[in-house]
Parts: C-alpha cells; structure tokens; sequence
C-alpha cells in the first residue's frame, strides 16, 4: 500500500480533520504546503490568505466547539419558536458532539429530548454531559445487545410524540412494540439511505402507520453529508487507522450511490486504483463515465488491498465475498447498516490495533476488519464533519416543522423543495425563497414568439 502518514503530503490534512472535526470540502485554507495542495484541492478545498489555517485546533469544549459551527441548525431551532414547547421528542443518533448540540437546541426550544444511541456509536462524555444538561439519556458505550434494546424500550416508555431517526431502527422497534406507542406518535424524520429504504418497504407492505418524513433524500442532505461528508470521513478514518495514506493501494468501493462515490473520488485523488462494484447497471455506468473500472464482485476483491462497503445493506460482504479476498486485505464499512460484513460462522478474531482486527477465516485465509465492521468513520473517526452536519440537522428541523403542519398521511414523504432551498440558504448565510430563480422564467414564451 502507501506510506506512513507523517511522511505524507496527506499529513496535514489527516491533522486538521482529526483536531477539529470540521470538513474540508468547501473550506478556504491558507499557508497549504505545496505537496499537500493538489490532495487540499482533490477533496474539495481551496486557498486563498483570508483561509482558515491548516493547523488550526479545537479552542473550546467538543459541544461547544461544535455549537460554534452549527448556524443552520441554530437557525431551524429557532425557526420552531414554540411549536414544540411540552413536546417530547425521541432523538435516535450517533451520540456525539453534534447530536448533542441537535439535542440541546431543541431543549432550549422548550421540547422535552430524550436520546437513544447503540453502544458503538456513543461517546460516554458526551451523554454525561447532556445528562447533566437535562436531557434523558438512554446509551451506555459498554451496552450489551439486550441492553441497546431495553434503552430503545425505554425512550418509547416515555410516550415520545416525535422521532428523530437513524436508520429506522426505532421507527421499526416503536411498531413492533404495540399500537398504543405508535399511536402517540405524530411522526418521524429518518436521517440515512439505510432507514428509508426498509420504510419504503413497510409502506409498500401498508405496514407504516404514521408518517416519516425522509430528511435523507433532501438536497442539503445527500449531496453534501453523503458525498463529501461521508467520503471524505471514511477515507481519512481508513488511512488513520491503518497510519497508511493509502497511495498506490488497489482499492474496491462496493456501491457507487452518494456514499460510494465519495469514497471512490477521495481514494482516487489519495492515488490509490479504484474498481467500482454495483448491481444497479446504472450506477455501475455511472462509475464507468466518471473514470472507474467496473467488476462483479467476486473478481474484483480478490486483487484489491482495501474493500470498502458503501452500500447500507446487509450482508454486502458476506461468506463468500470474504473467502474471495487477497490475504490480508481490509475491510472497512462506508455504508453503515448492520452487517454489512457478515463472516462466516468459525471465523476467528485477532486483535491487531485500536481499530484493527484480523478475521481468520474457516475455510482458510484471512482479512483485517476496521472498526468491528460498523461505520468506519464514526468508530475509528469524528464521525462526519460538524459543518456537513449541520445542514443535515437542519434538515431534520425543517422536517420537525412539516409534521407539526399536520395533513401527512402516513408513509415516506419528501421535504418541499423550498424547505430544502431555504436550508441551503441559511448555510449560504442569506435568505432564498423558491421560485426566485423560476419568477424569472415565463413559460409562456416560446421560440415561435420570436417569429
């Protein structure tokens, strides 16, 4: 593969996102090393001597900190103003800095917020923190499984009139819990590809009995937090991991939506040779027109230094597709559903760092597994950048707003276009109204009036 990060031109950058947490995707630095410039500018940054400093560090508390670069999420909390004053709202997220300034601005809005996290993707400091700040947390970092599921039960004890979610997995667990939980519920947000897909199917199966607003398919969602958050995150949470800057390495991306494509690009500026694998044809000739080979999987795996999953669904890496790997190779998850890697039964577990496993396989062979298989970037990571998730949180205010309207029956609903644009917006620091850009058209007016 590449060499270590200290003698990188990657160096920096790895440096900076770790320090701070914050993105370098549409960020302005200044004093950029000239080696480091194309990476800087690979990812999505640029220079100019007003910039933000490379070498910048975290100067207050992580919640603070975090709350200082949140102003679209500031500003949709604001925008509730009473609505949701007595209204208990079930927050079920990653459990750090940025959830908790989610958390803490909808208290300060007057909501009663109750959290619920995994136990992987909660950091212990942060949920004492917003214990003592007043929320009800319901997350412990050494959670057993039957522990995860009695903190869920136990949010949803609490008779939440809103759910604010990641992966649907509450969703699911407030319908499978019994009709009088759901029928409290005025409706939820689901936050990630990987819960509204199994809602689209409990819709189609007239299984979903309230209405969930998809704040995933929001523009100010999926372009941004998938893409460049996500891929960006992933990427530098691999090379740290591995303390590998992943030049020259043979790389394999196993989905090529959002996600997927994000990762492809960031591997591809790092220098790394990057085949792209996806059942979708489409998708798979849309990796083919941005510059990528294209295998089944199967043959792809077994010539590549690093496979990464960024599909969001299980099983993407299972048995066979491990038992196809080079020896040694690794594995790290981009997408972020519940096994996504699924070893075979017999497999063998060897700890080899932090964030490092080898699985040796039954049938012989062996993989280096990064972050026990789950999100690599939230385990062996920050997590996505804070200023992607803020236009992320601020969708899901806006969300908030739509239900509280009222008149959704229940299924998948997308956010208006103009919620959308106005998120956008508040990131951009002014305020867009839709149809700004379409007043201007008259669609009445063809090329035979020219005549």
């Amino acid at each position: 593969m590449g060499r270590p990060i200290d003698e990188s031109p990657l160096a920096p950058l790895v440096r900076f996102s770790a320090a701070t947490n914050l993105g370098i995707a549409g960020r302005v630095f200044r004093d950029v090393p000239a080696a480091t410039l194309p990476l800087l500018r690979g990812f999505g940054g640029r220079e100019a001597a007003s910039g933000t400093a490379l070498t910048t560090e975290r100067t207050a508390g992580r919640i603070d900190w975090a709350r200082r670069w949140m102003p679209a999420t500031a500003a949709g909390a604001e925008a509730l103003g009473e609505r949701v004053r007595g209204l208990r709202i079930g927050v079920s997220m990653v459990l750090e800095p940025k959830t908790a300034v989610l958390a803490l601005l909808l208290l300060e809005a007057g909501a009663e917020v109750d959290v619920f996290a995994f136990a992987a993707e909660t950091d212990d400091a942060v949920a004492e923190d917003l214990a003592a700040r007043g929320v009800a947390v319901h997350a412990a970092a050494s959670a057993s499984p039957a522990q995860e599921r009695a903190h869920a039960l136990a949010l949803l004890d609490r008779r939440p009139r809103l759910l604010v979610d990641d992966g649907a997995h509450v969703i699911r667990l407030a319908h499978a819990a019994g009709p009088d939980v759901v029928a409290g519920l005025l409706g939820a947000t689901e936050e990630t590809t990987s819960g509204v897909t199994p809602l689209r199917a409990m819709e189609a199966d007239d299984a979903l009995r309230i209405p969930v607003v998809a704040a995933n398919d929001a523009v100010t969602k999926t372009w941004f937090d998938n893409r460049h958050g996500t891929g960006e995150t992933c990427v530098l949470a691999i090379a740290r991991a591995l303390d590998d800057d992943l030049s020259g390495t043979r790389a394999v991306v196993v989905g090529f939506g959002p996600v997927g494509e994000g990762v492809a690009e960031r591997l591809r500026v790092l220098g790394a040779a990057v085949v792209v694998v996806d059942v979708d044809p489409r998708r798979e000739l849309a990796a083919r027109f941005a510059g990528y080979d294209t295998a089944p999987l199967l043959g792809a795996v077994a010539d590549a230094d690093l496979v990464v999953s960024a599909t969001g669904a299980p099983r993407t890496l299972d048995g066979p597709a491990l038992a196809a790997c080079r020896e040694d190779a690794v594995i790290a998850v981009a997408g972020g559903a519940p096994e996504e890697v699924l070893p075979p039964a017999g497999t063998r577990a060897e700890r080899l760092g932090p964030h490092v496993e080898r699985l040796r396989l039954p049938g012989g062979g062996a993989v280096r597994l990064l972050a026990g298989g789950d999100c690599v970037n939230i385990v062996a990571g920050e997590g996505n950048p804070i200023d992607v998730m803020d236009l992320s949180f601020a969708v899901q205010l806006a969300s908030i707003r739509l239900l509280l309207d009222g008149g959704l029956a229940p299924g998948v609903h997308a956010l208006p276009e103009g919620a959308d644009r106005a998120v956008a917006g508040s990131a951009l620091g002014r305020d867009r109204r839709v149809g700004d850009d379409l007043a201007r058209v008259d669609w009445r007016r063809t090329r035979f009036d020219l005549l």
